[in-house]
């Protein structure tokens, strides 16, 4: 188990802020779960004006988990979005900021059934299904399965922490993402340009000359 005192598992977004929203008001509302270390309502450089989202930081983990486990928040008569925030390392990759109930577990072993799954997993929230997959011929499995939960909170908990110890195995979590949401997240990260946005058209390319040299041979 990692360290929970680390300010990635003590630090919450918060989304949907009202314009008018201080640091004043999002601190002294946030203050019913625990005491801040941090609070910022972020704002456009130029007319300070609020970008409707902002940042609080508690002094522990559990008190993140309690503010969680209360919502819906009402702050300035706006029901607000608050998830846990993304660690910098992490926030480039696809999906990173998406709400999922559905949560990958890869390098699943033979010896790990279904109730190792869920006796570890259930430390984090209420699941819905446990699904281990298996080859349709062989029946063998697979190595990896999903985890569907109740709510988007325990996928984001689960994959803020980097190790997961599954029937004394080293387990790789990520959020599941279906098809459409894999291709979304693709295209907003391309819509930013950069070398993500190059190595995705490089790879379209490619994958269109190698298409024509098929249908020329």
């Amino acid at each position: 188990m990692e360290n929970r005192d680390k300010e990635q598992f003590r630090k919450l977004f918060i989304g949907g802020l009202s314009f008018d929203t201080t640091e004043e008001t999002l601190k002294k509302y946030f203050e019913q779960w625990g005491k801040l270390t941090d609070c910022v309502v972020m704002r456009d450089p130029s007319s300070k004006r609020s970008r409707g989202f902002g940042f609080v930081t508690f002094s522990s983990a559990e008190e993140v988990d309690d503010a969680m486990a209360a919502r819906p928040h009402k702050i300035d008569g706006r029901v607000v979005e608050p998830k846990r925030a993304v660690a910098r390392e992490e926030s480039g990759k696809p999906g990173a900021h998406l709400t999922v109930k559905k949560l990958f577990v890869g390098g699943i072993k033979d010896d790990t059934d279904e109730h190792h799954l869920r006796e570890y997993f259930q430390t984090f929230g209420n699941i819905e299904t446990i699904e281990v997959i298996t080859d349709r011929q062989s029946g063998k499995k697979r190595g990896f399965a999903f985890v569907t939960f109740d709510d988007h909170d325990p996928v984001d908990k689960v994959v803020l922490q980097k190790y997961h110890y599954v029937n004394g195995h080293n387990a790789e979590v990520r959020k599941a993402l279906s098809r459409q949401e894999m291709m979304d997240a693709q295209s907003s990260r391309s819509g930013r340009g950069g070398v993500y946005a190059e190595q995705v058209v490089i790879a379209c390319l490619f994958k269109i000359a190698k298409a024509a040299v098929v249908v020329i041979l």
